[in-house]
């Protein structure tokens, strides 16, 4: 279980409050499933919210603290049936992550149509 201290809970703990929960645990509990999507949730978003239903007020910390060993998260916080969760995202390698970008075009937000429409007047412009 990774370990943080409370300035940094407190952080994570506003930066989760606008978050909506991306795991449910209900009538099954903690299954091999269940945890793998937690898993490749804070893989994706490093700071999640795990909502639980139909769980025991008295099973609802064992069971945080069983997540949070399981997959080397830290506990940020447990209010009623939301559970926060916070693991770091492994250091990537530089070189792999430009590479893979390296032939892209940055476009400029907005719709496929306006994409359209700015190459239309790119097209006609004289010159």
């Amino acid at each position: 279980m990774t370990e943080i201290n409370p300035t940094q809970r407190r952080a994570l703990r506003a930066a989760a409050h606008h978050l909506n929960p991306v795991v449910s645990i209900s009538q099954k509990g903690l299954t091999p499933t269940v945890l793998a999507e937690i898993d490749r949730c804070i893989k994706a978003h490093e700071l999640i919210k795990v909502r639980l239903y139909g769980i025991e007020r008295a099973e609802r910390e064992p069971l945080f603290n069983e997540i949070c060993t399981a997959l080397d998260c830290a506990n940020v916080q447990h209010i009623g049936n939301l559970l926060i969760l916070w693991r770091a995202k492994p250091a990537t390698d530089g070189i792999a992550e430009k590479s893979a970008l390296a032939g892209r075009r940055k476009e400029k937000p907005g719709t496929k149509k306006q994409a359209a429409a700015r190459n239309e007047l790119r097209r006609r412009r004289p010159g």
